[in-house]
């Protein structure tokens, strides 16, 4: 018989007959191990423990302390076991997919009558039983004719149009969890037993296109989440419970922030104290990126088709882009132009005007460009996920020798920025070459090293994704964790020299030639109404002072105090603090209790006494009582608070 080599993590090899699963593998190192076992992964593909080894390599054999192969597991499973529980209640509904994402899952479902709250309810205890009853999970390759045979008969016409989908020569995967069965890539766990019954919530429903085509049935969409134990679990229901308390669109109504409108879907109409945090936020990110020296310019809203063409986008990203057709000089012959989705191209055009020098690189070029990209309806989220926003956008155009230098002060300029803005838990994704790429193996080799030294050379780990990359060069992507421990991917650098050559972008280099150069697309906010809204929530609401739309509210408690009140406020905003006077005949508890819920970090109280010592009584937000303090110090300390930090 026929053998193969297995290479185990501590380097130790054996040989097995081809043919093999990662169970007898297991079973081979010790028994205690394949009770254990619940996947592996071979050559860094994970696999089920049933499928067959043909070939040798290097092979891990996971248990459910594995957390990253364990979860994955896990989720997609319960994935499985909830369309099975819906289909054993509700027999007529047609299934479709169920992929992991996030911290579980989510099944799409063709159901008449749509689901309740209530039902997600019944479909759990459901799960529960199908859990306890420990039902074996079985694997079988079929034939594409046996598969479509099958769902036929099983009238589901969704699993029919997937299996369309799926190229000619690659395996149909079928799994029967007990006698449930799905169509399905794998792997799975042994049993339905092997779920943790008290570590999964069904979360809510919602609507969702079939493949996320708006011209194709709605279907109903349920999330769970599940974790390996039932503390997980809680923490993270601990942790959703105070996402929602944060959540930015909560708090945007409460601070009067913004208020977006069906006239005008994902667009954003900022109400005058979000478009303090707005412009306190760009005149910081304008300070930082000139002393930082970028130059700032600025290009056009709607540009014709013909850049897009010339740059790629029209090929691969017009979907996304929203077209501007206009009757030029009444010809009755329309031109197509489009409102820009990025500002690269754009950018491009300003380096190409004039002839460039290897003398004027790096030339760091930024923009806070306004762009606009098609989202779908069901996708925009507040102000994280609009159609309409600004990026902090900045192109690079360097040397390949200076991508490396370019890349570590980019990081150190970032990561100041980050700290500033209250961000100091965040980390660094290094994406490499994928299997389709142009540009040589030595091209890459040069790119993935640069980014990767400039990490190490500024102080910091990375993260290495191998394949995800552009086909066009290596990217860098930073990861903040934010106060309740959810990650957002803000800042990204990426190296770019498709776009140059595309747009004939060239420099005159030392020996007299034309050149291309490298461009690095870099961000460190991303959209600003994204990171406000990450602010927002970071902060619950309770922004640094320099950031805070509102900083200090002066309130009467008598109204004989109205004038010094008014006096206190001119003072205050001569000074550059943002201060409003609160002269209602209402109770000071009352004028409190308002603008602590609006998180105005400070509220200076006058009544007669403050009138006749020139003083005021400060009360911070979130602090019981107040601080009696002359007028003249308060007014100091809270200058110095609304200084912003690149300008201590």
């Amino acid at each position: 018989m026929s053998q193969i080599s297995l290479t185990f993590p501590d380097g130790t090899a054996r040989d097995y007959p081809i043919g093999v699963t990662a169970a007898e593998v297991a079973e081979s190192i010790a028994p205690s191990l394949a009770k254990r076992a619940i996947s592996a992964s071979l050559d860094g593909r994970h696999i089920d423990l049933a499928w067959p080894i043909t070939a040798s390599g290097t092979i891990s054999i996971h248990t459910i302390k594995d957390a990253v192969p364990a979860l994955d597991l896990i989720r997609h499973d319960f994935a499985h076991v909830m369309a099975r529980a819906v289909q054993e209640i509700w027999p007529e509904v047609k299934v479709t997919i169920g992929p992991v994402r996030d911290q579980g899952w989510f099944y799409d479902f063709d159901r008449t009558e749509p689901f309740t709250p209530e039902d997600l309810g019944r479909i759990e205890a459901k799960m529960k039983e199908i859990i306890a009853a420990r039902d074996s999970v079985r694997t079988e390759v079929w034939d594409r004719d046996r598969a479509i045979a099958h769902y036929k008969a099983a009238n589901e016409p969704f699993k029919l149009e997937l299996i369309d989908r799926i190229p000619e020569g690659e395996d149909l995967r079928m799994y029967w969890h007990g006698d449930w069965q799905d169509l399905c890539r794998g792997p799975h766990l042994q049993n339905t037993g092997q779920l943790p019954a008290d570590a999964f919530k069904l979360t809510h429903i919602a609507g969702a296109y079939w493949l996320g085509d708006a011209t194709r049935p709605m279907l109903q969409r349920i999330y769970g989440v599940a974790f390996r134990n039932r503390d997980d679990l809680k923490a993270h229901l601990t942790m959703l419970e105070e996402a929602a308390k944060r959540d930015h669109r909560k708090l945007g109504r409460e601070m009067d922030l913004f208020h977006m409108q069906e006239e005008a879907p994902g667009q954003i109409f900022w109400h005058p104290n979000g478009w303090n945090i707005y412009t306190t936020l760009q005149d910081y990110m304008r300070r930082r990126q000139r002393a930082d020296g970028y130059v700032e310019v600025n290009t056009p809203q709607v540009v014709s088709r013909k850049l897009w063409e010339a740059s790629g986008h029209w090929e691969n990203y017009q979907d996304n882009m929203f077209i501007v057709e206009v009757d030029e000089d009444h010809a009755r012959q329309k031109t197509v132009n489009a409102l820009k989705p990025m500002n690269c191209p754009c950018h491009v055009q300003i380096f190409n005007h004039g002839l460039k020098s290897y003398r004027d690189l790096p030339l760091r070029m930024a923009e806070f460009g306004s762009c606009n990209r098609y989202e779908p309806s069901g996708a925009l989220h507040g102000i994280m996920r609009v159609r309409g926003f600004t990026q902090d956008d900045a192109h690079i155009f360097c040397t390949e020798d200076q991508i490396e230098p370019e890349t570590r002060k980019f990081i150190e300029f970032l990561a100041a920025i980050y700290a500033d803005l209250g961000f100091t838990d965040w980390r660094i994704k290094l994406s490499t070459r994928p299997e389709k790429r142009i540009g040589s193996d030595e091209s890459w080799d040069r790119a993935e090293a640069a980014l990767g030294n400039a990490c190490k050379a500024a102080g910091h780990d990375y993260e290495l994704f191998p394949g995800e990359g552009a086909f066009y060069g290596p990217k860098l992507e930073f990861v903040l964790r934010d106060a309740i421990g959810r990650d957002w991917q803000c800042g990204t650098l990426q190296v770019d020299p498709n776009l140059p050559e595309r747009l004939d972008a060239e420099y005159v280099g030392a020996d007299g030639g034309k050149h291309r150069p490298i461009m690095l697309h870099r961000a460190v906010l991303g959209s600003f109404e994204r990171f406000i809204g990450i602010l927002i929530e970071n902060n619950a609401g309770k922004l640094p002072f320099w950031l805070a739309p509102r900083q200090v509210v002066v309130a009467s408690i008598v109204s004989d105090a109205d004038a010094y009140v008014a006096d206190v406020v001119d003072t205050l905003r001569a000074a550059g603090i943002r201060a409003e006077a609160d002269i209602r005949n209402e109770k000071i508890n009352y004028k409190v209790r308002e603008h602590s819920v609006a998180k105005v970090p400070a509220i200076l109280a006058i009544g007669m006494k403050e009138v006749e010592d020139r003083t005021v009584s400060l009360r911070r937000l979130d602090q019981q009582g107040s601080r009696p303090l002359p007028l003249v110090e308060a007014i100091a300390m809270l200058k110095d608070e609304a200084t912003p930090p690149d300008l201590r």
